[in-house]
């Protein structure tokens, strides 16, 4: 049986005149999962995650976060905007100590946070230079560092890889899956595709402020996936059994099926005694089912 939701949104709504922003959205977000909002630019996405830490209000809906409305579980959320939002006069660890006294930190103890994540981001170094002295990847990491350093239940991530070369890429991929782990709940909106496979475990997809996809991610990708497989086989026949298309890289045949499931395929395969080195059902990358719903 599912744990009751750490967010539940019903039938939001925003409107801005003319335009509806958000049109009756729902979905829910469960303890210790990663859940991505995505959506392309204009979608709906940046004015939701408004309402739900209270910025915006809603015209009409429901939030629950946290077993409470927007704004009063603030202490118990982190929000990293899309747009950094630091004093770029102030000095690193003075700015990351102010911000997690304003959700509630006991000053000793948001020092001594501050100073520990800072050395998990690889900036202790920079802890006394002022913001604007950093790199953009580095004011990226401290911002990072800023939506965490209360210890919150519920993050919620805007475009966090922004400006990240890929060594730090995987420096806060290993982060986000380490908080996960230690029972935090992750909303994660993020354009790179690549990055929401390997981290979401279900997504929603807003397009014009509605959902056009809403679930599991492998789930998703099984729904839109062709019969295809790809094979890895020595001498393989080219006289198969319900291939329709095949399309070779390198060693790896990905072959498209009619009329006949990956599992016949396969035992046909090994009764006409070839030797198969790996075989694997092909799924379709985010990126692809993406871009063919939007557009």
């Amino acid at each position: 049986m599912m744990t009751p939701p750490v967010l539940s949104v019903r039938n939001l709504r925003k409107q801005y005149g003319d335009f509806i922003a958000v049109d009756d959205l729902t979905f829910e977000v469960f303890s210790g999962e990663i859940f991505g909002l995505l959506g392309p630019n204009g979608a709906g996405k940046t004015s939701t995650i408004r309402i739900l830490m209270d910025i915006f209000k809603a015209d009409a809906g429901e939030i629950e976060m946290l077993g409470s409305p927007p704004g009063r579980s603030r202490e118990r959320v982190g929000y990293l905007p899309e747009e950094r939002g630091l004093y770029r006069d102030q000095r690193v660890l003075e700015v990351l100590v102010y911000l997690a006294r304003l959700k509630g930190a006991d000053p000793a103890i948001a020092r001594r946070r501050a100073e520990q994540w800072l050395e998990r981001v690889e900036l202790q170094d920079w802890a006394t230079k002022r913001v604007k002295e950093l790199s953009r990847g580095m004011q990226q990491k401290v911002q990072f560092v800023a939506s965490l350093i209360h210890d919150p239940d519920l993050l919620i991530l805007d475009e966090p890889f922004q400006g990240l070369d890929p060594v730090n890429v995987e420096l806060l991929k290993g982060l986000i899956r380490e908080l996960v782990g230690d029972g935090k709940s992750i909303v994660l909106s993020a354009h790179q595709m690549n990055l929401v496979e390997e981290l979401c475990d279900r997504i929603l997809l807003i397009h014009r402020g509605r959902a056009v996809l809403y679930g599991p991610l492998q789930q998703i990708q099984r729904d839109y996936a062709p019969n295809s497989v790809r094979v890895r086989a020595k001498n393989l026949p080219s006289d198969l059994p319900g291939v329709v298309g095949s399309e070779r890289n390198g060693d790896i045949a990905l072959l498209t099926l009619d009329g006949i499931g990956a599992q016949a395929f396969l035992a046909a395969l090994v009764e006409r005694n070839v030797e198969v080195e790996s075989f694997e059902v092909a799924s379709v990358p985010l990126n692809d089912i993406f871009v063919a719903v939007v557009q």
